[in-house]
């Protein structure tokens, strides 16, 4: 098996990259999506005290139907704070936080066959906003599925680690908080104007 991780800076894309990966026969138990929480601000009445969605799950309030979606939740994960998450990486990234491994979600991404410094940065990106979408598929699928995910425009992680190196950033930090909703917008905003 082989992992294609790709971040992308709006939900929308990353919903548009797992549903053509879904459609392309990748099984929902092989695709993981995590979001930082804000995510679901932009999509659904989160109740920022508890964290519970109101009404719908946050699956359905983000829009998820039958498939990997429609399992969304809210999870804590070091470094990234509260995120709407779903599948099998996220799982491993609690996982590691209750005590089975160490590194959180770096550690579960390098596990999974991620260069380390594509993890970091996609870490990073997500505490910063993003959507973050892992898929597991064979090995003669991954260049497949991999274009379709490029399909959706990415982030590219060595361009968006130069942009955030520039502002004095050095690697993920378990420990430094997340993101508030307008940080993340102004970084998105930053990362993406031309020239």
């Amino acid at each position: 098996m082989t992992t294609v991780c790709r971040v992308y800076d709006s939900y929308a894309q990353a919903r548009a990259a797992v549903d053509a990966v879904e459609g392309a026969g990748v099984p929902a138990s092989d695709i993981s999506v995590v979001a930082n929480k804000h995510v679901s601000a932009e999509h659904a009445d989160v109740d920022e005290v508890s964290g519970a969605t109101k009404g719908a799950g946050i699956g359905g309030a983000l829009g998820g139907g039958a498939g990997l979606l429609a399992g969304l939740g809210l999870l804590a994960i070091p470094g990234l704070g509260p995120v709407v998450a779903a599948g099998w990486i996220a799982a491993t990234a609690v996982g590691a936080v209750a005590g089975a491994a160490t590194g959180g979600i770096v550690g579960a991404l390098v596990d999974a066959g991620v260069d380390r410094d594509h993890a970091v940065v996609y870490s990073e990106a997500v505490r910063r906003g993003g959507t973050m979408v892992t898929v597991r598929t064979r090995d003669e699928d991954a260049g497949r599925i991999a274009t379709l995910m490029e399909t959706y425009k990415p982030i590219d992680p060595a361009v968006r680690g130069a942009e955030y190196r520039k502002t004095g950033w050095q690697t993920f930090d378990e420990k430094a908080p997340p993101y508030r909703p307008s940080q993340a917008e102004v970084d998105r905003m930053r990362a993406n104007w031309p020239g």
